[in-house]
């Protein structure tokens, strides 16, 4: 698998020599409204959307590579985690264990942002992962109150924003039957172009179809 990274590893020895090799472009989603599909089958439509989201993640191969002691591996899982706002509107982590099987992602889901948002501290369960299970991430982040149109997102290292990290703002209703949403993506440079992001945004699209067919 890894000869595809090799492929473009001059590219990323070009961008990872820079302060700061990441990527960060913001767009409008345009998704099959599967807002009804969600009232008919009881799913909350956010979850729906973060589990077609890392589903999607995990088929494009550009946003599975990482940095891990010096080396560019590519991951095969993620441990799905978002922000959740807690009761006196301060930002908290959600995290859980992924499951394949739509409603019991969804399940998990739920159950960890319940116990996030009652948290009046911060959440630091993934301070218990491992350097290594901390790379089967993707950041993510809703703030479904906002129709941005850019936004910058936080790193720990300048240097290393090599674990992407995403976000998407307000549903509005698009033309014959369409979704719109802003939609945030940063990633390492050395991994992921333009055309990664759009392939991103196609997969996210098809997975949704696919879940509701």
């Amino acid at each position: 698998m890894m000869q595809n990274f090799e492929r473009r590893r001059d590219r990323f020895e070009l961008f990872n020599r820079m302060d700061s090799p990441a990527v960060n472009l913001s767009f409008t989603m345009d998704l099959p409204d599967f807002r009804p599909w969600c009232k008919a089958q009881g799913l909350p439509p956010f979850h729906v959307l973060l589990c077609a989201v890392l589903r999607s993640i995990l088929k494009v191969e550009n946003f599975r590579y990482r940095i891990f002691e010096g080396e560019v591996i590519c991951i095969d899982r993620l441990t799905p985690s978002y922000t959740v706002v807690n009761q006196h509107h301060d930002l908290n982590f959600a995290q859980f264990a992924w499951s394949d099987e739509l409603r019991e992602f969804v399940a998990r889901s739920l159950v960890a942002r319940e116990e996030a948002s009652s948290m009046a501290g911060l959440n630091d369960t993934y301070q218990g992962m491992s350097p290594r299970e901390c790379k089967n991430q993707v950041f993510v982040t809703c703030i479904p109150w906002l129709d941005f149109t850019s936004i910058q997102h936080p790193m720990a290292s300048v240097g290393s924003p090599d674990i992407p990290s995403l976000a998407w703002g307000k549903f509005r209703n698009g033309a014959n039957g369409r979704l719109q949403l802003p939609f945030s993506v940063q990633a390492h440079h050395g991994f992921v172009d333009g055309y990664h992001i759009h392939h991103l945004a196609q997969t996210i699209a098809a997975e949704l179809s696919e879940l509701m067919s």
